[in-house]
């Protein structure tokens, strides 16, 4: 295994809280809640219980190192993962930008701070709302010896099991590659844009037609 696993950086809205649909309809293995939220009370959110069982088995792999990265920030961990099962991750800090679109720049708004907080370390991200620049973004790094693979669940069904299989493969693939004394062997890349991920090669996997 790698010396560092690679970080599972995890969104809420749209991933684990799916946007409801029309009607307000939200798939049925969601569960409503509601919770204070920055001064407002009674937040409606849908959350899954299962998704707790299928990150805490990832997570206990060792192949991941979870944090979130979400406009919840730190109060993720007071209101989301008692509420799924998780324990407390580390966040990263997203700041609170004055903006109107996710994608001010043509990409998404949590790229800039989520880059410099990982610095060269791999990760695997998971965010309903990347644009065509971050998948390049992604390449790009993989390319460079730092393998990045974005998953873009849809925003009204949430995280599926095949996006947590694809991150396990994906992580098993890496810590694969590492030699005994910890060298990393880079392997091409898929085009990242590509919906289906079909391999350990994986660059995303992204439900967005």
């Amino acid at each position: 295994m790698a010396a560092v696993p690679p970080y599972l950086l995890i969104d809420v809205d749209g991933v684990l809280n799916p946007f409801p649909g029309p009607g307000g309809s939200v798939p049925p293995e969601y569960l409503p809640h509601r919770v204070d939220f920055r001064g407002h009370r009674g937040v409606p959110i849908w959350l899954n219980p299962n998704h707790g069982v299928r990150v805490n088995a990832l997570c206990s792999t060792g192949l991941v190192q979870p944090c979130w990265a979400t406009s919840w920030g730190a109060e993720a961990n007071l209101l989301i993962a008692p509420r799924v099962g998780t324990p407390h991750f580390p966040h990263v800090d997203l700041g609170t930008p004055d903006i109107s679109t996710p994608h001010p720049r043509g990409y998404l708004w949590k790229r800039d701070p989520v880059a410099d907080w990982l610095g060269n370390a791999p990760v695997a991200w998971i965010d309903d709302d990347f644009a065509p620049p971050d998948y390049d973004w992604a390449a790009e790094r993989t390319r460079r010896g730092v393998p990045t693979l974005l998953i873009q669940p849809d925003p009204y069904a949430g995280l599926g099991r095949h996006h947590i299989a694809a991150i396990r493969l994906w992580a098993a693939s890496l810590s694969q590659v590492h030699d005994t004394a910890g060298n990393h062997h880079e392997r091409p890349l898929e085009d990242p844009r590509d919906p289906v991920a079909r391999g350990p090669q994986w660059g995303a996997c992204s439900d967005r037609p």
